[in-house]
């Protein structure tokens, strides 16, 4: 199973986390609340993870993004995701996710909701 690969940038004042590989658990998972926690601390307000990359994740890796939007929230930042594949899409409308998590088909529609 591919690990997990996170690349981060700034674009328009919005801090971007595209993810790539698999998002379980020993895989990077704690990389993903660790890089929110991050930028939180730093002050930064707005936040889009990107996870068209990502080809799997499983329940630690959904409780990962969870743990990141809960910290994110808690201190009055938005995170929102965009480029879900079917597969992790499909996992957010089971889980009852998809009504907790603010979620963009592109990243340009998602970048352009922060404004």
């Amino acid at each position: 199973m591919a690990k997990m690969k996170a690349d981060q940038f700034e674009t328009g004042g919005i801090q971007v986390i595209a993810l790539g590989g698999s998002i379980t658990m020993g895989s990077g998972d704690i990389t993903v609340r660790e890089m929110i926690k991050d930028l939180v601390a730093k002050g930064y307000k707005k936040i889009l993870i990107d996870l068209g990359e990502v080809g799997f994740m499983d329940s630690t890796g959904l409780g990962e993004l969870v743990a990141a939007y809960s910290h994110a929230k808690g201190h009055q930042a938005v995170l929102k995701l965009c480029n879900m594949t079917k597969k992790i899409d499909d996992l957010m409308e089971i889980t009852q996710l998809a009504s907790v998590f603010e979620s963009y088909e592109s990243r340009e529609e998602a970048l352009k909701s922060f404004n």
